[in-house]
């Protein structure tokens, strides 16, 4: 069995939270991994230009291009991204939009995969998870885990962050907060949230080696999708 892990964040790896969390779940599935990060990648977002419809295969030449076979050859995904504006970031979007290249004329390239998802953020990754999740539904991939947490606001290190009044440290603490080193959010400082990656890890690996049955997966998830288009109308 072989997990794919994308990283969405654009830090540098020591200091990105969402990097360690995706890789806290990865080392702990036991399974083979590949673990990729979307920094410095160029993924444009679906261009809805249809020249997938025959084969399956998309056509815009970029980044993703090369992921497409990565993807095709896991056996479940880690994905995690960073939470802008309470939603998922730009790169982590497009590439996770790229996957409509997978759905045409019954396509089951994805189907009944199995994922977890993990969103980190100045306050919560809550919103980036349940975005996330709305992806796998399409795809009929089960997300068995997710993992959010906070990390460290862009506002800590920017060079204002004592002085804006709108900003995380002033939202958090109050206006005029001094930031020091132990106010600012570490992923790897709360041993709760490490457990929660370690336990998703876990989770996910063990699905994967006790029978993991793709076409019930898919069709669960199917009939999922199903329930949710039926209580939109």
């Amino acid at each position: 069995m072989r997990v794919l892990g994308i990283c969405g964040s654009h830090r540098d790896e020591s200091r990105s939270g969402v990097h360690q969390l995706v890789r806290t779940v990865l080392e702990n599935t036991g399974c083979d991994y590949d673990l990729v990060s979307l920094k410095g990648k160029r993924i444009l977002g679906c261009t809805a230009c249809l020249g997938c419809a025959h084969d399956n295969v998309c056509r815009v030449q970029d980044d993703m291009t090369p992921l497409r076979q990565l993807i095709v050859d896991a056996d479940a995904f880690v994905i995690g991204a960073p939470n802008y504006y309470s939603t998922l970031n730009a790169s982590t979007h497009a590439f996770l939009e790229r996957w409509y290249q997978f759905r045409h004329r019954e396509g089951d390239t994805l189907w009944g995969k199995l994922a977890v998802s993990v969103g980190v953020g100045g306050t919560s990754g809550r919103p980036v998870v349940d975005d996330m999740d709305k992806f796998f539904l399409y795809n009929f991939v089960e997300p068995v885990a997710k993992v959010d947490g906070q990390g460290a606001a862009s506002c800590f290190s920017c060079g204002y962050g004592e002085t804006c009044k709108v900003g995380i440290p002033a939202m958090l603490f109050g206006p005029g907060a001094r930031i020091t080193e132990d106010m600012i959010p570490n992923v790897g400082k709360q041993p709760a949230l490490l457990g929660t990656a370690v336990a998703a890890g876990k989770q996910l690996g063990e699905r994967l080696r006790n029978g993991h049955d793709r076409q019930a997966v898919a069709q669960a998830m199917q009939a999922r999708l199903m329930a949710m288009f039926m209580e939109s109308v």
